[in-house]
């Protein structure tokens, strides 16, 4: 079995119990072990086609940096996490982050557009975007105490989370790319359903 597919799998195994197929990009609803190893295949296998602008690219650009941190953040969170619903619910994000990483990194291929954003801030007040989750922020998270560890990172995620939304704001508004538009739409609603879940962890 290809490692890529067996990690999904994986990864499903461990979403069924916990996420009702809130982290996952799939088109239509399905049961949620199968739904999530479904979305993750659906994800590798969409192309956005030539038609784009200026906010599609820089809509995948800022998001791809986001997960970048989002992806660090998750690490940690598995390895520290004393929740195991926590740790279970950072693997999935960032099984579904890294699927849609690769993806958005081959659509910014595509077009010849690069994969790295500019991180001068000025670039990105009006679009929802940098700046955004501080590195010492987010280098913090390997240092604080265990006991405040579950915490820290749900307060940090929560606000991190909420940004991707706002990026996904921006590209319904102004996009032109269909595929690049029907994302930035299941973005906001598999973020929403993560936010919604870290509440629960928090409150619980």
């Amino acid at each position: 079995m290809a490692p890529a597919v067996k990690r999904r799998l994986i990864a499903a195994a461990m979403l069924a119990p916990f996420i009702l197929g809130a982290c996952g990009t799939a088109k239509e609803p399905a049961a949620p072990a199968a739904g999530t190893t479904v979305a993750a295949e659906a994800v590798a296998q969409i192309k956005a086609g030539d038609e784009h602008n200026d906010t599609d690219v820089m809509f995948l650009q800022m998001l791809a940096y986001h997960q970048e941190q989002g992806l660090r953040m998750t690490t940690t969170a598995i390895k520290r996490a004393k929740n195991p619903q926590l740790a279970t619910l950072a693997q999935a994000i960032q099984a579904t982050e890294k699927d849609e990483l690769a993806m958005m990194r081959t659509w910014l291929e595509d077009w010849d557009a690069p994969t790295e954003v500019d991180q001068a801030p000025s670039l990105h007040a009006d679009h929802g975007g940098l700046p955004g989750t501080g590195e010492a922020e987010i280098k913090a998270l390997s240092k604080v105490k265990a006991a405040s560890f579950d915490t820290a990172f749900l307060n940090l995620f929560l606000a991190h989370q909420h940004q991707a939304m706002e990026m996904s704001k921006v590209e319904l508004t102004g996009g032109k790319n269909s595929e690049a538009k029907k994302f930035a739409e299941r973005v906001q609603q598999s973020r929403q359903g993560e936010i919604q879940q870290m509440l629960q962890l928090m409150n619980g």
